[in-house]
């Protein structure tokens, strides 16, 4: 009987996905917590905002979760945001048929900047933490050039749907899902899905297999600007502008969603919906240390803190894998 629960499907899928259950559990108790202390209780004001906070830095997340799977990491991720942020403050607005077409501009900007990521990283064989910080430099120029100070225009309509609730359900949460089931998704089942957990796994081994490698890699970085734009894409949602100065924040709170989430560092074990869960959690701390009467000052040293803990618990298991491959079963 022991045997037959070992081997049922629930069983091995928490065996696979346990990292990621754990920040669910983790991210549905500080939640609780959370609901606990704030005046309003659980209203569905107050779980909209919350999820609005999170869910730009999840996008972010996400993109940054599959350039990780690939071995590498994005440092540009947060100037694309920044960019994509200010040329939708430019765009998104006017009539119905020019919000969709800024819209649509602005998604295929952010891929455009993420290609010429993967391009640089694949044809020029710069390593990705050198090559992105230079064109994250370029991205956030770009964004001072189009929106040198705070400002811009965004669709009101468009906010309000997307900001809003319908009951008890955010509607930014369903937006999360939806694009990331959609973008993904199909992504993430097909041949170049598994390319890019291969490139993260085994390069050598799946490139030798005939495997398309640095077109997985291309396509990681792509995806990782589109998420990217979809960020930016929120957050004027939220405040109605563009604002150049923002992408340093989401770079490395990116990155610690990733850790958070339980996807590795070293590439080729993951998921999205862990960091999703990794990007509510820091803003879920935020919210808690608000509502608690802790110096909002102190905020970084506690995010620091729950990053170092998690880096911490990572490193202790690959410190305790034999073989690289008893990661990826």
């Amino acid at each position: 009987m022991i045997a037959l629960l070992q081997h049922s499907p629930f069983m091995i899928a928490a065996r696979h996905n346990g990292r990621a259950l754990a920040a669910w559990a983790l991210l549905l108790a500080l939640l609780f917590v959370f609901l606990s202390i704030h005046p309003r209780g659980a209203s569905p004001g107050v779980i909209s905002a919350w999820a609005n906070q999170g869910v730009a830095l999840a996008f972010v997340a996400v993109g940054q979760t599959i350039v990780v799977l690939t071995r590498g990491i994005d440092l540009s991720i947060g100037g694309i945001m920044a960019l994509t942020n200010c040329a939708a403050s430019a765009l998104v607005n006017g009539s119905p048929a020019e919000v969709a077409f800024g819209v649509v501009a602005v998604v295929l900007l952010g891929a455009a900047c993420g290609a010429v990521n993967g391009l640089i990283i694949v044809k020029a064989r710069i390593q990705p933490i050198v090559a992105t910080l230079a064109t994250g430099a370029v991205f956030s120029g770009l964004a001072l050039l189009i929106r040198p100070t705070p400002g811009g225009a965004i669709d009101e309509t468009l906010s309000d749907l997307t900001t809003g609730s319908i009951g008890m359900i955010p509607i930014s949460l369903v937006l999360l899902a939806g694009l990331v089931v959609l973008v993904w998704g199909p992504v993430r089942a097909s041949l170049l899905g598994r390319s890019i957990f291969a490139a993260g796994s085994a390069e050598t081994a799946a490139y030798m297999s005939g495997l398309p490698i640095d077109r997985a890699k291309i396509a990681a970085y792509a995806l990782a600007g589109v998420f990217a734009a979809f960020g930016g894409l929120f957050l004027g949602f939220q405040t109605l502008s563009g604002d150049p100065a923002i992408g340093g924040s989401y770079t490395l709170n990116s990155v610690a969603a990733v850790v958070l989430g339980g996807t590795s560092l070293v590439g080729g074990a993951g998921s999205v919906a862990g960091t999703i869960a990794g990007a509510l959690i820091l803003r879920t701390i935020g919210s808690l240390m608000f509502f608690a009467g802790i110096n909002p000052m102190a905020q970084p040293l506690f995010e620091g803190a729950v990053l170092l803990a998690a880096v911490a618990l990572g490193a202790l298991r690959l410190l305790k894998v034999r073989n690289r491959l008893e990661m990826f079963r």
